[in-house]
């Protein structure tokens, strides 16, 4: 490798579309080795560590952390084996403010999209360059940013800055060299909102077209409040919610901050108030139950358990061999009891295809757990779930939870849930109305199992009781087949040996 290579933000998921850097591994100077972690980004779905495609030494870090960059921006430079680095702080500029050596990358992720206006220079000079650079650079499979042979098209209707505003190296010539031409005034780019472009004119990022479409809003509807024009984050969330942008968190004092740049993550303490960046894993969550709230009708139903039988056996359980290294709980037994009521009840382990027009029965169950996590609620899920012995299920669940709270679960984890659970008794709640994951049909909430009075053989006797609420999608199950899934799972907690029935 004799010149510097830059790495790219790469789509660790399906279909990510950004990710925040939260935290360098390595500093400007440092030697690395193919495959070695240097940052830690946190996508809409989880915490990734990102390995290196390069051996060499770090020349720059192009982002700085807690800075939300889109896929395919340059994130670090990494030169020849032992090539003296200066000493410099780490992520000294975002991918915007490259050096001039990276000039052709940085202009093709610039959030503003603007041209390369430099004296002498011109735009298929550039996109020849880019090109260039980008046959230069290997990638991991598996890690390297998506490639295709189309070029960003220009902004219609976005203005080219003045010769004034040009690089002073570079300063336009006459054309009659008797008569200059007296200098433009620079004049500050006024902050009112430009009016929106109808149509394919609308000046958009692809991740504020795709939040647009996830809200059902029509770009063209919004007043545009972003650089030349564009639409923002906060100028669509602020049409959704029937309010404007300067009443957004995006918007401070006056002055409008760039929400897809969106700076950092530590709250922001203003007079009385204190605003949190909404991003990451509550930003997707955020949406995900909105879009569900609203597009699929929802129905819960809730039964109250004895679950002692449950108890009773979870005890035998633990002095058994095998399950000697396996953490039982209620849950355990909660999800077997949904597996094999599931098989009698397929309508809860559907979607609906609504440009189809079909129900699409699946038939594999990829249980979903809900975890609480410092990050936010995460529903990883265990695949085909619905083919693992009792032990095998309860060693999922342990290892499923602990990788969840640790932030360490992968994305392809977190998609093609097709049922999940959500515990709510964990914080000592006994029910509630859970909503739907999109895309799914049913979900269970799971409520605190407690010692609570139960009538036997007419004697009140105390019994541990829990609370199952359950929540459907009302256009693929009905009220009767809610109620038998429901009753299914009921009888399993309440007598254990019923579930030969079910198997």
């Amino acid at each position: 490798m004799t010149e510097a290579r830059e790495f790219r933000l790469p789509d660790v998921g399906e279909g990510l579309v950004e990710a925040e850097i939260v935290s360098w591994r390595v500093k400007p100077g440092d030697e690395v080795k193919v495959n070695d972690v240097v940052v830690e980004i946190e996508t809409a779905k989880s915490l990734v560590e990102l390995p290196c495609p390069y051996a060499g030494t770090i020349a720059e870090l192009l982002v700085p952390e807690g800075q939300v960059v889109p896929v395919g921006t340059p994130i670090i430079r990494v030169a020849a084996p032992g090539t003296a680095v200066p000493p410099a702080p780490a992520a000294t500029a975002p991918a915007s403010a490259a050096p001039a050596s990276s000039a052709p990358q940085a202009a093709e992720a610039a959030v503003a999209g603007s041209f390369d206006v430099a004296a002498g220079t011109s735009s298929a000079t550039t996109e020849k360059a880019a090109a260039a650079d980008e046959q230069k650079t290997s990638m991991l499979v598996g890690y390297g940013p998506r490639t295709t042979s189309a070029r960003r098209r220009p902004r219609t209707g976005a203005p080219v800055p003045a010769p004034a505003s040009a690089t002073p190296a570079a300063p336009s010539v006459p054309a009659t060299p008797t008569t200059p031409a007296p200098p433009l005034p620079v004049t500050p780019v006024p902050a009112s909102p430009a009016p929106a472009t109808a149509g394919p004119g609308v000046l958009a990022k692809p991740p504020v077209r795709k939040l647009a479409k996830d809200l059902g809003v029509d770009l063209t509807q919004v007043p545009p409040t972003g650089p030349n024009g564009t639409v923002s984050r906060a100028d669509v969330e602020a049409f959704a919610a029937g309010t404007t942008a300067g009443t957004t968190a995006g918007t401070t004092a006056g002055t409008t901050a760039e929400p897809d740049q969106a700076a950092t993550a530590t709250a922001v303490p203003t007079a009385g108030e204190t605003r949190i960046p909404v991003r990451g894993v509550r930003r997707s969550t955020a949406q995900a139950v909105t879009q569900s709230a609203f597009t699929a009708p929802h129905v819960t139903e809730w039964v109250s358990v004895d679950a002692t039988a449950t108890m009773e056996l979870l005890d035998r359980l633990r002095a058994r061999r095998d399950f000697a290294d396996v953490r039982l709980s209620p849950l355990v037994v909660v999800a077997k009891a949904c597996l094999l009521a599931l098989r009698r009840t397929p309508e809860l382990n559907a979607t609906w295809d609504e440009p189809a027009g079909e129900i699409v029965l699946k038939r594999d169950v990829n249980l979903g757990i809900a975890a609480a996590t410092p990050r936010g609620l995460m529903v990883p899920h265990i695949k085909r779930a619905d083919r693992m012995p009792l032990a095998e299920l309860a060693r999922s669940l342990t290892e499923l939870t602990q990788t969840a709270r640790a932030g360490k679960t992968p994305p392809a984890d977190m998609l093609g849930t097709t049922f999940t659970i959500t515990n709510v008794g964990v914080f000592g709640v006994d029910g509630g109305t859970p909503i739907l994951n999109p895309g799914e049909s049913g979900i269970l909430a799971v409520g605190a199992i407690r010692k609570q009075p139960w009538v036997v053989d007419d004697e009140v006797v105390p019994r541990w009781v829990a609370t199952l609420s359950l929540s459907f999608d009302h256009r693929i199950v009905d009220g009767e087949q809610g109620s038998r899934f429901l009753m299914d799972v009921a009888s399993v907690l309440e007598d254990p040996a019923s579930a030969l029935l079910l198997a």
